[in-house]
């Protein structure tokens, strides 16, 4: 049995683009999964938590104060259920300056715990080996010390955590073309098939092998996706075969889209918490400390969707202030998303419930 996640976007992108008449949708199967379009987004709030600093007795204190929010205002209880796993999805491939803080992390598994979950139930899932070591998420090559002791690391780039039969099928451009094959194909096996190109298997750890998962982005803009949080940390860091979505503005966005929408994925993630500690305005995804800000806030909500575009308009409003261009408003992930039901774009209606 096969289940796949089948572009709708893409059939979109392709018939507008040059590339010929849209395909026919594929029937729908025993266990596919086929993304449709939501007519209204959810309408949830977002919590907002001052932090007094960035220690890792204040993240403690109101992780602990927002995740009892959270259980109170949805009747969702962060407790243990048939699986007694639970994940976290970090961010470290900007590397140093611009990851998941260390203590927000903590504060998050020590929230778990008072809940029930057993320390070494609690897993980390992070994209590349090297960034997660830089930024203190893997054990330091010299000292052999790290923070998350007991905590499994899931590094996705091992490729130990694709499921096969877990992928997402686009029709959009493929990794080899008569232009750019030579640099395409590079470090690439010559045994790939087309069909296996156009593939991006997910990593199923967070949704098949926990109870539930938490999202723990960093903010920063992207040249093709407009703004990297909440919703890419979830979907192009956490699969296969991404860097074909990166060629043309019009790839990327609809990936992340249509992957966020995945029922499996959005049943199991119970939201997204994020720290304002550090993020990027421009230059993003690599981490430049010329055009990062830090505010002293805490974010958490289960619509990621309102959670990147208040991030983006705080980005916007620095790149204004500096006399930079805003993000390009020609990157639509964020409208995507919203089309599909994942969340809202409609920043002045935000529910923004501040906390102490």
């Amino acid at each position: 049995m096969r289940f796949f996640i089948f572009s709708f976007f893409g059939w979109a992108i392709l018939a507008t683009a040059g590339y010929g008449a849209a395909p026919a949708a594929p029937a729908q199967g025993a266990g596919s999964l086929l993304v449709a379009p939501k007519i209204a987004p959810p309408s949830e709030p977002v919590w907002e938590m001052p932090l007094a600093s960035f220690d890792e007795v204040t993240y403690d204190r109101q992780v602990e104060k927002m995740v009892a929010t959270f259980e109170q205002a949805t009747g969702k209880k962060l407790v243990p259920g048939a699986k007694r796993r639970v994940g976290i999805k970090i961010y470290a491939d900007s590397g140093p300056g611009l990851a998941t803080p260390v203590p927000l992390v903590k504060g998050v598994i020590n929230a778990l715990k008072r809940r029930g979950f057993d320390h070494e139930n609690i897993f980390l899932v992070g994209l590349n080996a090297l960034r997660l070591r830089m930024t203190g998420y893997l054990p330091s090559l010299v000292s052999g010390k790290t923070p998350f002791f007991g905590n499994p690391v899931y590094v996705l780039e091992s490729g130990r955590y694709y499921d096969p039969l877990w992928f997402y099928d686009s029709p959009l451009p493929q990794r080899f073309d008569p232009i750019f094959a030579e640099q395409q194909t590079k470090g690439v096996p010559n045994s790939t098939s087309k069909d296996e190109d156009r593939k991006s298997f997910l990593a199923t750890p967070l949704f098949l092998d926990a109870d539930f998962w938490i999202n723990l982005p960093v903010y920063s803009d992207h040249p093709t996706l407009g703004i990297n949080g909440a919703l890419v940390n979830a979907t192009l860091w956490n699969a296969s075969n991404t860097a074909r979505f990166f060629r043309s503005p019009a790839n990327a966005p609809a990936a992340v889209a249509e992957m966020s929408a995945i029922p499996e994925l959005r049943q199991t993630w119970m939201f997204t918490m994020t720290s304002l500690q550090h993020y990027q305005f421009i230059g993003g995804p690599f981490f430049n400390s010329l055009y990062t800000r830090s505010e002293p806030l805490l974010w958490m909500s289960n619509d990621p969707v309102m959670m990147d575009s208040l991030a983006r308009d705080r980005i916007n409003a620095h790149r204004k202030k500096e006399g930079f261009e805003p993000v390009d408003e020609e990157i639509r992930t964020l409208e995507f998303a919203e089309t599909l039901g994942v969340g809202s774009t409609k920043t002045k209606a935000v529910k923004m419930i501040r906390l102490e």
